[in-house]
């Protein structure tokens, strides 16, 4: 059993039914670290460039987001010094190869494709929380 170890996921989708099903698979899995919702691009960039709230540990980002897309918040959080080095893992439905190949180049730690079925997307969800959550050492904070 994964346990609460105060470090937040940013998820960064706008599907409704992808948001419910992520959170279920978490759920699932135990993982009861704090979970940030942005619904576009825009507020993603907003949470994470506010001096105020603390930086996740890992944000998982849709790439077809409204008003601000997935590869430009992506670009924005490696331009940044505060930001670039938090992992990234793309969470998207996109078989794109283009997507792909733009995620890795705009500095991506990740790119999973959303499984349609459920056990799997569950145990992908799994599988990312014990890597990026439990594993993972993630870099230093800044003084």
């Amino acid at each position: 059993m994964m346990k609460k170890n105060g470090k937040k996921i940013l998820l960064v989708e706008d599907n409704p039914d992808d948001v419910a099903l992520t959170l279920r698979a978490f759920k699932k899995n135990n993982i009861m670290n704090e979970i940030i919702l942005a619904k576009d691009g825009a507020e993603a960039l907003a949470l994470l460039f506010d001096k105020n709230r603390e930086l996740p540990a890992v944000v998982l980002l849709d790439l077809k987001l409204p008003k601000v897309g997935g590869l430009e918040v992506l670009d924005k959080i490696r331009a940044t010094p505060e930001t670039k080095l938090i992992p990234v893992v793309i969470l998207t439905s996109s078989k794109e190869e283009a997507d792909l190949t733009n995620g890795y180049k705009s500095g991506c730690n990740s790119y999973i494709r959303k499984p349609v079925d459920f056990i799997q997307f569950a145990e992908a969800v799994k599988t990312l929380g014990l890597y990026w959550l439990v594993l993972n050492e993630g870099p230093p904070k800044e003084p």
